[in-house]
């Protein structure tokens, strides 16, 4: 079946331009109500049931014929054995990703991950102390795909920043176990690992059953159950986002080789429908030889299908007066990704202030970062890069706020604080300061 894909042609000098960019960028996080009262009731389950229910969700959705949760957990053998039955070449290829993906988080943590402190002129010492979070859970989804990227991801920054243990929930339906993700898993440093998914899992990680221990912050993507499930527990744990579909922005100035644009968009559209792959040119002639190049390339694509649905239904090609313009533009989109596809990306990195992951030059396609670049992949959607942040260390630590006075300070600080007590009707706030003054 030949599959046609025509993203929306658009230039900023258009008059209706402002009204077709807004509705081609519109996508609602909101999932089906259906989906809300489902993951609410599963929630509530685990929480009263605790294994029970989790064996019975697994069962029916995953479709496992096992007789309690403690066969769901992965044993470190069978992870070992999972990395060592891989062809070197994967074997190769996870070590070598895992080793630059290990060092950026670990040069991450030695940037801004430490514990500080100082002492003042009275001799009171006032700073910050950071501590690793005890136990986390990562969420790596299963089913139509494997993701054994997603494994290392979010597994590797919580070991660097310390993390005593690190649970993994993995669905593996009708019990198709992929032994490249068990691979990783062993290769990340993973804990513990169970062979559950869905909004079971997470319920199962937000608050503990018989078998599966409790965590302390829940990472990791997964489909509207899974989403809906981490937005729902966040409280009674931490999470790190609720992503939406996947997201590529590529600035080119007309110096990158067409079809190397061409197939940065496919990167991202084949995720899935709803993923979103948008170019920003100022070059007209560009623009047409890259839609060429998706015509050409598009029906020898293996997921074909979905690629031409996602350009079709989300994807555009925006023709702007200039460079400077993309960047606005880019700031206004701030996407998950951003390629700056140009011969001088250096001279156009200054302009951009939102986005979750920026690829300078030609050579620097999306899927590097993906995969093994060393940077996360684990990045913010949906526009959220205007106030978030990629995946990191930091996101598996807390700070804790460290706070000595000295007598010195006592009086000094004693006064002010119970002036300002006084005034907010607070006395007692007020007398626990004072006690402390020197006579």
């Amino acid at each position: 079946m030949s599959w046609v894909a025509s993203p929306l042609r658009l230039s900023t000098s258009d008059s209706g331009f402002e009204a077709a960019f807004a509705q081609r960028l519109h996508w609602s996080a909101e999932t089906d109500a259906q989906v809300e009262q489902r993951v609410a009731t599963i929630l509530a389950d685990v929480r009263q049931r605790g294994d029970a229910a989790v064996l019975e969700y697994t069962q029916r959705f995953d479709d496992l014929g096992v007789a309690s949760v403690t066969q769901l957990e992965l044993q470190p053998a069978e992870l070992q054995s999972a990395f060592d039955g891989l062809p070197a070449a994967q074997r190769n290829a996870l070590v070598a990703a895992a080793q630059r993906i290990r060092s950026y988080h670990e040069a991450q943590i030695k940037a801004n991950g430490q514990s500080w402190s100082y002492r003042d002129e009275d001799g009171t010492l006032l700073g910050q102390k950071v501590t690793p979070l005890d136990r986390v859970g990562i969420y790596v989804p299963g089913g139509k795909a494997a993701y054994p990227s997603s494994v290392l991801m979010n597994a590797i920054p919580a070991h660097v920043a310390g993390v005593g243990e690190i649970i993994m929930v993995v669905p593996t339906p009708r019990g198709e176990k992929n032994p490249l993700v068990l691979a990783a898993a062993h290769v990340a440093g993973v804990s513990r690992a169970f062979t559950i998914g869905g909004a079971q899992a997470i319920g199962a990680l937000a608050y503990g059953t018989q078998t599966v221990p409790r965590v302390d912050k829940i990472t990791g993507p997964g489909n509207a159950y899974v989403a809906s499930a981490k937005r729902r527990v966040f409280g009674q744990v931490g999470i790190d986002m609720i992503a939406g579909p996947s997201e590529i922005l590529v600035l080119a100035d007309g110096n990158t080789p067409a079809d190397w644009v061409a197939m940065d968009l496919f990167s991202q559209a084949e995720h899935d429908e709803l993923a979103q792959s948008i170019l920003l040119c100022p070059d007209s002639a560009y623009i047409d030889q890259v839609q060429t190049h998706i015509d050409r390339l598009l029906p020898k694509m293996p997921r074909a299908e979905i690629i031409a649905k996602s350009l079709s239904g989300r994807g555009a090609l925006i023709l702007t007066r200039d460079m400077q313009e993309a960047c606005e533009i880019s700031n206004r989109i701030a996407p998950e990704h951003l390629e700056i596809a140009s011969h001088e990306p250096h001279q156009w990195e200054p302009l951009i202030r939102h986005a979750g992951a920026i690829f300078l030059g030609a050579f620097t396609s999306e899927s590097l970062g993906d995969y093994c670049a060393g940077p996360n992949h684990v990045l913010p959607t949906s526009s959220t890069a205007r106030f978030s942040s990629p995946l990191g260390v930091y996101d598996f630590q807390k700070r804790s706020s460290l706070i000595e006075v000295s007598q010195a300070g006592a009086n000094r600080l004693g006064a002010i604080a119970a002036e300002l007590a006084y005034g907010e009707g607070l006395q007692a706030h007020a007398r626990a300061a004072q006690m402390r003054l020197k006579p």
